[in-house]
């Protein structure tokens, strides 16, 4: 019990002094998993509203009703959630959702009430999200996707409409599997180029 308390206290004094240390026995590969890779600049606000009004662009565009187009507004919001939770919270969701409501001429506040639980899911669990890799991400972020669309669902259902099929749901599915391309255009302007410095001592 005191070596396991030991190895954890290492393990957090190393990754808080920018150490990067052999990883411990703690639940196995946790510290090497958790260890930052690559060192990002801090993001730019202005960068994060454009690609917010971006995704909204590409969710006005005449899709139609094909399942294999994701809601890429969502997806933008719940990668922003998760990595700028203090920038991006739940009154853009509340905001844009409006704005998807006008244009899809949907209940008003059906997607402000979906994107607001999104919204909430994605800052409760943007810990948890961060600490896996992308394809693990992804895992966790379908299921927030699912519930955005279940509560669409259930506002349309709740107004008479019928039930559109489960190929309905597929949306989210797609969506979850473009979140490590996502992830990677996104954080793009915040890596910094690998500049080894021979003299620094490792």
């Amino acid at each position: 019990m005191k070596a396991s308390w030991w190895q954890a206290w290492r393990a957090a004094l190393s990754l808080r002094e920018g150490r990067r240390d052999e990883p411990t026995e703690l639940n196995g590969n946790a510290a090497r998993s958790y260890a930052p890779k690559v060192l990002l600049r801090p993001v730019n606000p202005a960068f994060i509203w454009l690609s917010l009004a971006g995704a909204l662009a590409a969710n006005l565009l005449p899709w139609g009703a094909t399942p294999l187009v994701p809601d890429f507004m969502a997806l933008a919001l719940v990668f922003w959630n998760v990595q700028q939770p203090r920038r991006v919270g739940m009154g853009a969701a509340f905001v844009f959702g409006l704005l998807m409501d006008v244009h899809d001429g949907a209940l008003f506040g059906e997607h402000a009430l979906a994107y607001t639980l999104l919204s909430y899911g994605a800052i409760t669990l943007h810990r948890r999200i961060l600490w896996f890799g992308l394809p693990a991400q992804a895992v966790h972020v379908l299921p927030l996707l699912l519930l955005a669309q279940l509560a669409s669902l259930l506002v349309r259902l709740w107004v008479g409409s019928g039930f559109p099929g489960w190929w309905y749901f597929l949306e989210s599915v797609v969506g979850a599997a473009l979140w490590p391309l996502l992830s990677w255009l996104l954080l793009a302007p915040q890596r910094r180029p690998l500049e080894r410095d021979e003299a620094r001592p490792r």
